[in-house]
């Protein structure tokens, strides 16, 4: 055997060697693998983390990041043989980080059922949002009912009906479970600025930082008048931006709109005050995507 035949042998025996030695290396685990989309960057302060539901009770698959194109810092996850077998189902949540917490929060995002290899994610899932968002609807009007003038009314949002001549419920949301809240927004001079968390569509919101010193009718909307953020002015003109509710974590991790958003609306240019316009479903804001384990 001449010196490159020899050479040549060593190879393939070290790299016959070497795969064996992979395959075996931990025989008591098996690969569970993400396709997940429409995710985002949860910033420095938090992670997802993906959790097999084993004999009933949450099992961590590991956490991961996502970065400002939605791609996962990691895909493929190396779990205990036996329990990944047993995994009826798998949840995806967001965990604060640092976390101490063994334990999934109360943020689930995703969720789905394994059939045969594979669970399909959704946040329709009963052990996610429990929700689809399909007969979500929303009514708004632009109007400053917190100061007397009548200069400034293109410079509020509220999510109500005028249509019958009086302020009446515009928002027709699902409950939300544990963990997440409704945030209504409008966008100013390309910066989304929050009118306020709420969970009920028939009372006025968390905060009002922006708004006049006259009362609110009692529903979620904000009048931008005061403590203009950087980057805008109030009053304002919200003709052509947005009009858009959101579904936060509690606790937020971020004062940016989450990514999932199931009503939004183009606010016409020019708009006109105290006249009722529609928002839309926006279901392309919500991640999907499939789990497999092999």
């Amino acid at each position: 055997m001449n010196i490159i035949s020899k050479s040549v042998a060593l190879t393939s025996l070290c790299l016959f060697l070497l795969a064996s030695c992979k395959k075996n290396n931990d025989p008591k685990t098996e690969t569970l693998t993400l396709n997940i989309t429409g995710l985002e960057d949860l910033g420095a302060n938090a992670r997802y983390e993906g959790w097999i539901m084993v004999n009933g009770a949450p099992v961590s698959t590991g956490r991961f990041s996502v970065n400002a194109t939605g791609q996962l810092s990691q895909t493929t996850f190396d779990i205990n043989k036996d329990q990944l077998k047993n995994a009826t189902a798998f949840v995806l949540t967001i965990e604060p980080f640092p976390d101490a917490n063994p334990a999934p929060s109360d943020q689930k995002l995703l969720a789905g059922d394994f059939s045969g290899n594979t669970a399909i994610t959704t946040i329709g899932h009963p052990a996610a949002l429990n929700t689809t968002f399909a007969t979500a609807t929303g009514k708004y009007v632009l109007a400053t009912p917190t100061t007397a003038s009548l200069a400034d009314e293109l410079s509020g949002v509220w999510f109500l009906s005028l249509m019958t001549g009086s302020p009446t419920v515009g928002l027709s949301l699902p409950a939300l479970p544990t963990g997440w809240r409704y945030e209504g927004w409008a966008l100013i001079a390309g910066k989304p600025v929050t009118t306020g968390t709420f969970t009920s569509v028939t009372g006025t919101d968390a905060a009002a930082p922006y708004s006049g010193t006259l009362g609110a009718p009692p529903f979620p909307g904000e009048d931008f008048i005061m403590n203009a953020p950087a980057g805008t002015t109030f009053p304002t003109n919200l003709s052509g931006g947005l009009a858009v509710i959101s579904v936060e974590p509690f606790p937020d991790n971020s004062p940016a709109p989450f990514l999932l958003k199931p009503l939004a609306a183009n606010i016409p240019n020019p708009a006109m005050d105290h006249v009722t316009y529609n928002m839309t479903l926006n279901a392309a804001s919500f991640p999907t995507g499939t789990v497999t384990r092999n």
